[in-house]
């Protein structure tokens, strides 16, 4: 049986997993666009804002090689600080986990 993937699975998911998520130096990661909504097709990927402590390279391709291993989906990784000024609404409208 296949157990369908909701915005409240995927956060409590991530929540399970803030130990992990916080050794790649994140301060606070939510969800946005269909998922969080649960609007999502089964081709959809999966949108996740995320704000570091320390940005680099590495925590950023860490954390989005865990993302796809827990959901076993194509994740969309947004650093909240380098968003434009016209995406702003992302971070007003995200459902942020609690780690």
């Amino acid at each position: 049986m296949v157990t369908k993937l909701t915005s409240k699975k995927i956060i409590k998911k991530i929540e399970e997993n803030a130990e992990d998520i916080k050794k790649y130096n994140v301060n606070k990661i939510g969800l946005f666009g269909s998922f969080s909504k649960n609007e999502q097709r089964e081709d959809s990927d999966i949108d996740i804002i995320v704000s570091f402590n320390e940005t680099s390279f590495d925590n950023y391709m860490d954390l989005q090689f865990l993302l796809k291993k827990l959901f076993n989906k194509k994740i969309d990784l947004i650093i909240e600080r380098g968003l434009k000024p016209r995406l702003k609404y992302v971070v007003k409208e995200a459902k942020y986990a609690r780690l």
